[in-house]
């Protein structure tokens, strides 16, 4: 069931995405050859009356792809020019490319919203939950109902961002600004190292409170917020990638999301629901770095062409995107096999 969920949830994703692309592409009236759900060998291929496009499934779920005309180095003469996507407007190729980030942003919300409306919207306040006895949180003085502010002096008005900083510094001293009662006050916490099934973990002996709102509006709300700031989360990942402060292993791929659905699905449905917005914003957050290979540095290509009134030649810019592929590939890679030990660990 975990390889069903899998294969659905990435299905989706990729799906969602994808179809931003082909829309827009048709509603351009740019040629696509084809419409692709998954990478590699191809299971089944169909075709529509009047269409040019083919509609594939392919059998590795991770991916996807829209192929449309003038996207090529050789130019294909089958093809009429007005139909190519080389020759279209500055509006019609940005929206073309930016649509799969668009869609991947729309699916998160919509999920999100489902998500609140009928379980309650949680507030995105970081307020002290219920604290342990004789463990760090509780000796530092911390009680139930401050609000958390400052984390090491970082902002952490969010959860997302909270969360993200705690993992920064695992098993740190860190310094809480909470506000109590109108008040700002300074807590002091060092973990204490404790034993979980054998494993060793630290812990600072204090949750979040997990008080919902109920209603669409409540709904709706949250749904746009938790978007937002995961998205912040996101940005903040890729600085402390940069800056060495998580490395690699912090990170999952195919491998380590396949463990993360198991476990979501363990914790019921809701949860999967959960983890499908987390994921589709993952990808359009990714998709949005100006990097090549992704569309956001296809886009980048759109706008110096724009600013320049030059067209970048097609080869460099394909070696360019190729390049960026492999490395993309080799990346990948490194990160699933830091998955594969983790699992064997």
């Amino acid at each position: 069931m975990t390889l069903i969920y899998f294969v659905l949830i990435l299905g989706l994703i990729v799906l969602i995405h994808e179809f931003g692309h082909y829309f827009f592409a048709k509603r351009a009236g740019i040629y696509v050859y084809e419409f692709s759900i998954g990478m590699g060998p191809r299971l089944l291929k169909w075709t529509r009356k009047n269409d040019e496009t083919e509609y594939s499934l392919r059998l590795i779920p991770i991916g996807g792809y829209v192929q449309m005309a003038g996207e090529e180095v050789e130019d294909d003469p089958d093809v009429p020019k007005d139909k190519k996507f080389s020759v279209k407007t500055f509006g019609q190729k940005f929206m073309t490319v930016i649509a799969g980030i668009m869609n991947n942003f729309i699916l998160a919300i919509i999920l999100l919203f489902f998500l609140a409306l009928f379980n309650g919207a949680p507030q995105n306040k970081v307020i002290v939950g219920k604290i342990s006895k004789d463990m760090p949180a509780y000796v530092s003085g911390l009680q139930e109902g401050d609000r958390i502010l400052k984390l090491n002096d970082k902002k952490t008005d969010n959860y997302d961002v909270f969360a993200l900083e705690l993992q920064v510094n695992s098993g740190k001293t860190i310094t809480l600004e909470v506000e109590r009662n109108g008040e700002h006050k300074l807590v002091t916490i060092t973990p204490k190292k404790v034993i979980e099934d054998g494993n060793s973990a630290y812990k600072y002996g204090f949750v979040i409170n997990d008080e919902v709102k109920k209603g669409p509006i409540a709904a709706l709300v949250y749904a746009f917020t938790k978007t937002v700031s995961l998205f912040y989360q996101m940005v903040l990942t890729i600085f402390y990638l940069v800056t060495g402060s998580l490395g690699l292993k912090s990170f999952a791929g195919p491998v380590g999301i396949y463990n993360v659905v198991g476990k979501a699905a363990s914790s019921g449905f809701w949860s999967l629901v959960s983890l499908t917005a987390l994921l589709s914003i993952n990808v359009g957050f990714i998709n949005l770095l100006p990097l090549p290979a992704f569309d956001g540095g296809r886009i980048l290509f759109i706008i110096i062409e724009k600013i320049s009134g030059k067209k970048v030649d097609p080869k460099l810019e394909n070696t360019i995107h190729s390049i960026g592929f492999f490395l993309l590939m080799a990346l990948m890679i490194l990160i699933t096999y830091n998955d594969v030990i983790k699992l064997i660990k």
